[in-house]
């Protein structure tokens, strides 16, 4: 019996016509598909007619989880792991079980597609040709600035996911260790009908920032390098 693969599937952030014909046809042929919330993904491959059964994958039954998929895959089973929006494994599950496939030499499979990151560095005007992704910088105040001071000198961008509870919090934090002076941007309801891209110096921006956070959801926050200006 030949061996099965693991597909990375990169879905839709939030407009689902991102959604490319790859990555519909890949999920059509899997036997099992891993999710980060069967709620949210039966949404998703009810949109395009697909069928597989699903199963969860999310950060607390990780661990369980991985042992069984290796199993599948081994005895033949092509299982494709998605998360809610965006790419596994980029600040979401997946990284286990894409480390579990290569220690066992099974074959990993990209299938990309919709970034947020990828998105609002492209639209934001701040440099690209270098950037560090930082992830959720930290739900404590310390947290968050001792990240930042630590890329203090860093010659690229800065991105960062954050949530609609602590945005506000974060820009005071970058004001505090960067200047209000710094430019920054900001990404909101990426492809969606409400998406909102503000790129400005952060002191700027937090004047008006209450305004930004009128729904639930997570922003991309990007920090330029120091000396850059608009």
């Amino acid at each position: 019996m030949s061996r099965g693969k693991l597909f990375v599937i990169a879905t839709p952030i939030g407009n689902l016509s991102d959604m490319t014909f790859r990555a519909v046809e890949t999920l059509k042929r899997c036997s099992l598909i891993a999710c980060e919330d069967t709620r949210i993904s039966s949404h998703l491959l009810r949109h395009f007619s697909i069928s597989a059964p699903l199963i969860a994958y999310h950060d607390r039954n990780e661990r369980e989880q991985v042992n069984f998929l290796i199993k599948k895959i081994e005895e033949g089973g092509e299982i494709a792991i998605i998360c809610d929006a965006g790419t596994p494994t980029i600040s979401d599950p997946g990284f286990r079980i894409v480390r579990e496939c290569k220690k066992n030499d099974i074959d990993v499979v990209p299938i990309p597609g919709a970034s947020a990151m990828i998105a609002a560095l492209s639209a934001s005007g701040l440099p690209t040709h270098c950037f560090f992704f930082l992830g959720f910088p930290g739900h404590r105040a310390s947290a968050r600035i001792k990240i930042l001071e630590q890329y203090a000198a860093a010659g690229g961008t800065l991105v960062c996911y954050e949530s609609c509870h602590r945005l506000e919090k974060f820009l005071h934090d970058i004001a505090h260790v960067y200047g209000l002076e710094r430019v920054i941007s900001i990404g909101k309801e990426l492809t969606k009908i409400h998406e909102t891209i503000v790129t400005a110096p952060v002191g700027e921006v937090l004047l008006n920032v209450k305004k930004m956070i009128t729904i639930k959801g997570e922003f991309v926050v990007l920090v330029a390098p120091a000396r850059y200006t608009l």
